[in-house]
């Protein structure tokens, strides 16, 4: 109860209710010496009367007497006390414990309904009808009639919804068929129920009006009344018996206290009883109680029966009741016995063979045309076209058209008026399975046509990524090693292998960062590195002091993060070789880098004075190494180059190397007592060498997937092929019923809008007389300045392509005009086209303006792009012939993201950013609020377009 949502009071007064019927069956009537009844025990009224919350004395007169009231000539007369019987007093409590039980139960079942109500609006309902069944006993009384009638009642629904309506709606529709005879048990229904001339239920009532004291009396009474039915055929008289021939078998009723139960024992005094009770709960019980003034009889047993059948007819046949059929295959309920004759009296009369034989020789499916052209007009090339509806005549015949052409035969089916008629329901399966095998076949052609598209597609980016990645060396590691050579200024010779024009700025070549080699993982936690990240790692050598001898260079491991320097040794010990951090120096305590103007490998790192002193390495990619240890500490290292590195060689002992130039040593360098021997370089100012140019590729065409000429174009020139010429579009019309067709949506990558003067008609002639017109203002026009790829809602453009400008937005997004296609461009790389001036009139001839010339300096500065490989200086590994030059102010580094790869690769070119504020959406109307644009493009990608364009420039 508390799951349907009963609150504890109602719960208390549910149990209060069945606490007043069972004590109601504890009262017990005796007959007194004057005949009269009297209660056996007071105490249970009592009882009663506090469960009722009323007067014992009144619940004690209720059940024992009744209020007669007599009448003259319409008036109202005495009112007497009548005392009743002990039978008619045992009537009257079993009727208000009845009465109270049937209110109790329909209101729980109007609140578990209130329960399961849908919280949502709904417009169907689906309802589940489960009836008694008819039922034919040894000794058939009231109970047993009623039953039946609503049995007969449901059953005429069935004949009408099932038999007579299908046979009506043949004739109706002018189908040939052959009528089939069925028994309508209407006529046992109106034997039943019929007020004139009056049936069972009308000769009851009457013969319980009329001797309502004495129940043998009204019996009586009743088998008179009903002699009058034995002019019905389904109705036969036998003395205290009468026979009904319902549908279902005949049925003998017994008649003695038939007309006793068929009274409302619940008389006005209980009625008044409840009236009075102080219970609120149990007066809401009885909301329907009946007019005390009114001189209406009170409705019987059987009136109520046939209004609550009424009731329950008139809501079937506002649905649309469906049928299951139970039959029972034995009375012993056993599943392996089988009843033939009573299941064959089952059949019989439930109706069952009329009912298969109007469906056989009926129409197992029908429908309008207009629904029949809706559901299956796809299945006729003469009434679709591409998913349109095309055909041009009217809907029968059109559905007509239809089953022709799917090759139904002819038997199989048939037009009505209004309607179509299918015989069989394999019939209408095979119409359902071509439907469904139409639209497997439409998926199929979309699926390859996709995957055709994708093939494409694949193909393109194949030849995007192969073209990319030969010619990827000029971008991001470009620039950093571009930054590299920006520092060393050009005061530092060169080698020769650094000139190599593929020479780039790996940074991490041990993998120390992403530790995929073993090497690498030793190196990472010999480091202890964590969460910081590794810029630049490689091999090296420091130079080591020994005691009594010179120094030495010692193999060691280089690694930069983004907090230290590592200093990495494998030494041996115990026989095996350990891997170990040496010495870590926090990039915030570097003061500087020092390295000779010659072409060596050594630099030393100036760090803090302690007893350690500075370490000297000589590294291979020191300009590499420099690179990044100047971006990770933002330009705050200062960097000294001359022809001696000075350094700490322990605390408060400064030392100095010097650079020799030595022509005898073959390779690298030599250090030997605090000097470097090394040959000649290449000059500090030279330059990276130009990468090779590669031969020209054959431009062959993309012939994959289906959809795709094989071959490319055509190389046959003296047989062009015929162009096919193209079947007319048949025009799409509205299906039966419809308004308006719905044209397939079809996709387009830049949406536009129409304008007006696209579909405006041409303007009258001018007079051919009079002055002439002057000519309509001219439309801004403006020029792409550089190529750019547009999204949804943006339109592409090409370098050097016009476009007119219809609407300036302050985010940096202009709405413009190519044809009828509009969208959104970034302002930055259009330029406005001046317009020419307007020639004057002839008299008097005028020269013509001389149209203002475009700011190319401007344009020249700020948006020519780069070339395709700008020639940088060298690797990490070029030197300066200059002196030391220590004051010499130290390049900033630029900020530049990671590595191609990432969102953040570094910009290359002149050629202005994308406008990172969301363009407004499509119309000219302002970006909603909380609109998102998509992310714009990484600068790098963007100069991808001029590349390719510069690139196709040399192949030209």
């Amino acid at each position: 109860m508390n799951i349907i949502g009963l609150s504890l009071i109602e719960q208390n007064e549910i149990f209060k209710m069945l606490a007043i019927i069972l004590w109601l069956g504890n009262v017990q009537f005796e007959e007194g010496d004057d005949g009269n009844t009297r209660i056996s025990d007071t105490g249970v009224t009592d009882f009663i009367a506090y469960l009722m919350e009323t007067q014992s004395s009144s619940v004690e007169k209720v059940l024992t007497t009744r209020v007669m009231e007599t009448q003259r000539g319409g008036r109202r007369g005495s009112v007497y006390d009548v005392p009743l019987n002990p039978a008619q007093a045992s009537s009257g409590r079993d009727a208000l414990a009845k009465a109270i039980y049937n209110n109790l139960f329909e209101w729980i079942v109007s609140r578990v309904n209130v329960s399961m109500k849908p919280r949502t609006q709904h417009t169907q309902v689906i309802g589940v009808l489960d009836i008694y069944g008819f039922e034919i006993f040894q000794d058939n009384s009231f109970e047993q009639l009623c039953i039946n009638y609503v049995n007969e009642k449901l059953q005429q629904i069935f004949i009408e919804l099932t038999l007579k309506a299908e046979q009506e709606e043949y004739v109706r529709e002018q189908i040939k068929w052959t009528p089939i005879k069925y028994f309508n048990n209407k006529i046992v229904c109106d034997l039943i129920e019929e007020r004139r001339p009056p049936g069972i239920f009308a000769a009851l009532n009457d013969a319980t009006a009329t001797a309502h004291a004495d129940p043998t009396a009204a019996d009586n009474s009743f088998i008179q009344r009903s002699a009058a039915l034995s002019s019905n055929p389904h109705f036969e008289s036998r003395g205290s018996q009468f026979l009904v021939k319902h549908y279902a078998g005949d049925v003998m009723y017994n008649v003695s206290g038939m007309t006793d139960k068929n009274k409302d024992a619940l008389i006005k005094d209980l009625l008044d009883l409840i009236g009075g009770s102080g219970n609120k709960f149990l007066n809401g019980l009885f909301p329907d109680r009946p007019d005390p003034n009114s001189k209406k009889r009170p409705p019987t047993a059987g009136d109520k029966i046939k209004a609550s059948a009424g009731a329950l007819v008139e809501n079937l046949m506002r649905a649309q009741p469906s049928y299951i059929r139970t039959i029972k295959p034995n009375e012993n309920r056993s599943a392996t016995e089988y009843d033939n004759k009573a299941i064959l009296h089952q059949i019989k009369y439930l109706g069952l063979q009329e009912n298969i034989r109007v469906r056989r020789a009926g129409f197992a499916y029908r429908n309008t045309f207009e629904k029949m052209i809706e559901r299956f007009y796809l299945l006729s090339p003469a009434t679709s076209y591409a998913g349109d509806y095309i055909w041009q005549g009217d809907s029968r015949s059109g559905c007509e058209k239809i089953l022709k052409d799917t090759g139904i035969a002819k038997e199989e089916w048939q037009m009505g008026l209004t309607k179509a008629f299918i015989k069989n329901p394999e019939t209408l399966f095979a119409l359902e399975t071509m439907r469904d095998r139409y639209w497997h076949n439409m998926a199929a052609r979309i699926q390859r046509a996709w995957r055709n598209y994708w093939r494409y597609k694949n193909e393109c980016a194949t030849r995007i990524q192969r073209f990319w990645k030969n010619n990827k060396e000029g971008l991001a590691y470009a620039e950093i090693r571009d930054y590299g050579h920006t520092i060393l200024a050009g005061r530092k010779e060169r080698r020769r292998f650094s000139l190599l024009s593929y020479r780039r700025f790996m940074g991490d070549y041990l993998d120390v960062g992403k530790a995929k080699s073993p090497l690498g993982e030793i190196i990472r936690d010999a480091c202890g590195l964590g969460n910081e990240t590794v810029l630049f790692s490689s091999r090296s050598q420091l130079l080591v002091s020994k005691l009594g001898r010179s120094s030495k260079p010692s193999p060691r491991y280089l690694v930069l993060t983004d907090k230290a320097v590592n200093i990495v040794v494998t030494s041996n010990k115990d026989g095996k070789n350990v891997t170990s951090l040496e010495r870590k120096i926090n990039l915030s305590v570097i003061r500087g880098v020092a390295l000779t103007n010659l072409r060596d490998d050594w630099m030393a790192i100036q760090g803090p004075i302690c007893e350690e002193g500075d370490p000297v390495i000589s590294c291979v990619f020191k300009t590499e190494f420099i690179t990044y240890l100047m971006q990770a500490t933002q330009g705050q290292v200062k960097i000294e180059i001359g022809p001696t590195i000075g350094y700490n060689k322990k605390k408060d002992k400064a030392a100095m190397i010097k650079a020799v130039r030595d022509e005898t040593v073959l390779k690298d360098d030599v250090y030997k007592s605090h000097a470097i021997h090394v040959p000649s370089g290449e000059p500090p100012n030279s330059t990276s060498r130009p990468p090779a140019k590669r031969k020209a590729g054959v431009v062959r065409p993309i012939t994959k997937g289906k959809l795709l000429r094989k071959g490319g174009p055509s190389t046959d020139r003296q047989k062009p092929a015929p162009k096919p010429v193209p079947k007319p579009t048949p025009a799409a019309k509205p299906l039966p019923g419809q308004s308006n067709p719905t044209p397939a949506k079809k996709y387009t990558p830049n949406p536009s809008t129409s304008t007006a003067s696209s579909s405006a008609p041409p303007p009258p002639p001018p007079p051919q007389r009079g002055p002439v017109p002057p000519p309509p203002p001219a439309k801004p026009m403006y020029k792409a300045k550089y190529a750019f790829q547009g999204q949804e809602g943006e339109l592409t453009l090409q370098k050097d392509e016009l476009v007119e400008l219809v609407q300036k937005d302050d985010n940096g997004w202009w709405l413009v005009k190519r044809g009828n296609e509009e969208g959104w461009a970034p302002y930055n790389y259009l330029e406005l086209v001046p317009a020419a001036a307007a020639p004057a009139p002839p008299p008097p001839p005028a020269r013509r303006a001389v149209p203002a010339a475009p700011q190319a300096g401007a344009s020249s500065s700020s948006s020519k792009p780069l070339p395709l490989r700008k020639t940088f200086g060298s690797n990490g590994d070029d030197d300066d012939d200059s002196g030391p030059n220590l004051n010499k102010p130290t390049p900033k580094p630029p900020i530049t993201g990671p590595k191609p790869g990432g969102l953040g690769a570094p910009k290359i070119g002149n050629k202005p950013p994308v406008p990172s504020a969301p363009r407004p959406p499509v119309g000219g109307s302002k970006p909603a609020v909380g609109s998102v644009r998509p992310q714009a493009a990484p600068p790098g990608q963007m100069d991808l377009a001029s590349m390719l364009a510069k690139r196709a420039q040399q192949l030209n």
